[in-house]
């Protein structure tokens, strides 16, 4: 990895909990590339051209390494193809630029059927950005998954509150005593584009700061 550099993997306590909305507006704030190693379904909508679509021209979004018909957990999708993804397949993008990654569903997802999401991650090593939602069960998704990336000793760099929260649910996720990361709050959009994309970056940029030095 080249100095200055950052290179953040996005991942959520589940799925459906609106990684790639977080991961446009990481990729603005960052003035960062984006990245999704797998797409599983939806190849005609997917991620990678819907942060495409949410972010200003100056945002540059690399080709998946795997695209997979089937929308499943990344090694149903690749059986269904009669493939296999390894971690060889998962080559990151050449760039010299800030560089945000988006998982696959959560940190267990598998893979294949040696390799999770998480044990990738931990290969890499870089810093997590975790994604959280609220909805009922959401403290114990989210003090799980933070458990299992400090059992591994990998860096959570940002805890992410997506969209409106029951405040005696966040009390309770932030009470815990080993979360030592930024926390970052991002709206419940009524409207996505560019513009709602570009101003929640603003936001992050003025409560937070430039999030990488020069």
């Amino acid at each position: 990895m080249t100095p200055n550099r950052t290179t953040l993997f996005v991942t959520g306590i589940g799925t459906d909990v609106g990684k790639t909305v977080c991961s446009a507006v990481l990729a603005e704030w960052f003035k960062a590339d984006y990245w999704k190693p797998v797409q599983a379904g939806t190849l005609s909508h997917s991620d990678r051209k819907t942060v495409s679509r949410l972010t200003s021209d100056d945002i540059v979004t690399h080709a998946e390494a795997i695209r997979l018909r089937l929308a499943a957990s990344p090694h149903k999708a690749a059986r269904k193809e009669r493939k296999s993804i390894a971690a060889e397949d998962l080559v990151l993008p050449e760039t010299s630029n800030h560089l945000i990654i988006e998982g696959a569903g959560g940190l267990y997802v598998p893979i294949n059927d040696r390799l999770c999401v998480i044990d990738w991650i931990e290969s890499l090593g870089v810093d997590v950005a975790l994604v959280v939602r609220n909805y009922l069960g959401c403290i114990n998704h989210t003090l799980l998954s933070v458990r299992a990336l400090q059992h591994r000793s990998i860096p959570l760099k940002y805890l992410i509150f997506n969209g409106p929260f029951d405040e005696d649910t966040r009390r309770v996720i932030l009470s815990y005593p080993d979360i030592q990361a930024t926390v970052l709050d991002i709206p419940d959009f009524k409207t996505l584009s560019p513009q709602s994309i570009a101003r929640a970056a603003h936001r992050l940029r003025r409560e937070h700061g430039n999030p990488v030095k020069s």
